[in-house]
């Protein structure tokens, strides 16, 4: 009956919501009473009830004292799309570490408000039944955990993975997968797999400052792919770019991807593994946002479409479920050999407890659960974000529409330097992440990350508030 009821109300705030999307209920309007909904709908009291809470708290409809529910959210209000970012006339040396390194030196401080970091507040995670899933992990493994495990990882975590790997479209096994300490491990090991010091490889503009930093560190340099806010990188750009700058490797966040939140659409990715194809490149594919959807359904991967074993799919449980236990994975596809003999070469295995307490939790069918949980709540603190930013920033922005993920990625006035602007929000003891950091070239100067990892409250608007009258300061 639960169930049932539960279903009912989503049902009702979900057709809700579609009408005040398409604008058919607009702002300023008055919803029916609840009593009116309970009969029309022909549901209980309690179900109208709480299809209008839900819709309160993703910011939608208000309650006022004596009057009833409004609409309160507009979509002609926001601002525009950011544009596709213009192409890059040759690829560049990484030199983005001074910037980064300001950054991550208050990554530790409590005292600041961090819209700066694309993870979940721990308020969203299930730490509980992670205890207990370590507890039964030390009972349930060898000498407690305290002995190596196999190089290619963790057997039993591996296998939960597989089975997952249907919500994809993947039909693989155990064997086909290498556990990793986190995805930026399993970058790494796929990078330094399929490409060589000196080589270029191609990745997304604006792109995530650790992917730069990876590729600095293994001495490559970096093509900027121009990328649409919504679809993802420009695949005819990048069909000419491959011959021209003779590249060896592609790096893609393909679903929700950091920091513009675009979602190639799965016309894109089978493309995408057609062309890659066409040139013998292997694509290292990050898709470590993409059970964050806010959609019906999952999104696929590359990986999907790939047949010939060129695509290198990593991720990690590091945004969904539990960022220290660093446990990350990925499907080297024809590549197998190789990331193994360097995973052994490096590190011998990963941490033998935090992998064994995944699997368990994996193996109780809790993940799934988890997930709907989280997505809901990332969902409504999307929406509320989105809706302070346009309220309190200047109406001459520009900001993304992600339907999934972490972040909003904001482009202000030209005159805006954004890292000037993340000095000032500090005095404030608000952060975020400047544009600057997310490219190799000379741009996205007036551009900033926002993360909505952080649970709405009164602190975060007016911390999005405090941005906000800063950068009409300096306007």
């Amino acid at each position: 009956m639960l169930k049932t009821a539960e279903h009912l109300y989503l049902q009702i705030a979900d057709k809700l919501e579609l009408l005040i999307s398409k604008e058919v209920l607009k702002t300023g309007d008055k919803l029916p009473s609840v009593r009116t909904m309970s009969e029309e709908q022909g549901v209980s009291m309690s179900t109208a009830f709480q299809a209008y809470y839900h819709l309160e708290g993703k910011g939608l409809i208000e309650s006022r004292p004596k009057s009833g529910y409004y609409v309160i959210f507009c979509a002609r209000r926001l601002p525009d799309m950011p544009q596709k970012c213009e192409a890059v006339k040759k690829p560049e040396e990484v030199t983005v570490h001074d910037m980064i390194s300001k950054m991550f030196v208050q990554a530790s401080n409590n005292e600041i408000l961090k819209f700066s970091s694309a993870v979940p507040l721990a308020s969203l995670l299930p730490t509980a039944k992670l205890s207990k899933a370590m507890i039964q992990a030390m009972r349930n493994t060898d000498a407690a955990g305290l002995g190596y495990e196999s190089t290619q990882g963790n057997e039993n975590l591996r296998r939960q993975i597989a089975r997952m790997s249907i919500l994809w479209g993947g039909a693989v096994s155990e064997e086909d997968i290498i556990t990793t300490s986190g995805c930026i491990d399993a970058l790494h090991l796929c990078l330094s797999a399929t490409t060589q010091p000196g080589d270029t490889i191609a990745i997304e503009s604006p792109a995530y400052f650790g992917t730069l930093q990876l590729a600095e560190s293994l001495g490559l340099k970096v093509l900027e792919v121009p990328t649409h806010p919504a679809t993802g990188v420009d695949l005819e750009y990048l069909d000419k770019a491959i011959p021209r700058f003779k590249i060896k490797a592609c790096v893609f966040v393909t679903n929700f991807n950091n920091p513009l939140g675009a979602c190639m659409p799965d016309s894109h990715k089978q493309e995408l593994v057609r062309l890659l194809e066409k040139y013998d490149i292997p694509l290292i594919e990050d898709d470590i946002y993409g059970d964050m959807y806010f959609g019906k359904e999952r999104p696929s991967v590359c990986k999907t479409f790939d047949k010939s074993g060129l695509v290198l799919l990593c991720n990690s449980f590091s945004k969904a479920l539990a960022p220290g236990f660093r446990v990350g994975w990925t499907l080297p596809g024809r590549y197998k050999d190789k990331v193994l003999q360097l995973k052994r070469t490096r590190s011998i295995s990963c941490a033998s407890l935090p992998g064994a307490a995944i699997a368990h939790f994996l193996e109780n069918d809790r993940y799934e659960h988890h997930l709907r949980n989280t997505r809901k709540a990332l969902h409504t603190q999307y929406l509320r974000h989105l809706q302070a930013v346009t309220d309190y920033f200047p109406e001459d922005i520009c900001i993304t529409r992600p339907q999934g993920g972490f972040v909003l990625w904001i482009e202000l006035n030209q005159k805006i330097n954004t890292f000037e602007l993340y000095d000032q929000a500090l005095k404030h003891k608000v952060s975020f992440a400047p544009g600057r950091i997310f490219s190799l070239q000379e741009r996205y100067g007036n551009c900033l990350r926002i993360s909505y990892g952080n649970p709405w409250s009164k602190q975060v608007e007016d911390g999005i508030k405090t941005i906000g009258r800063l950068i009409k300061k300096m306007s």
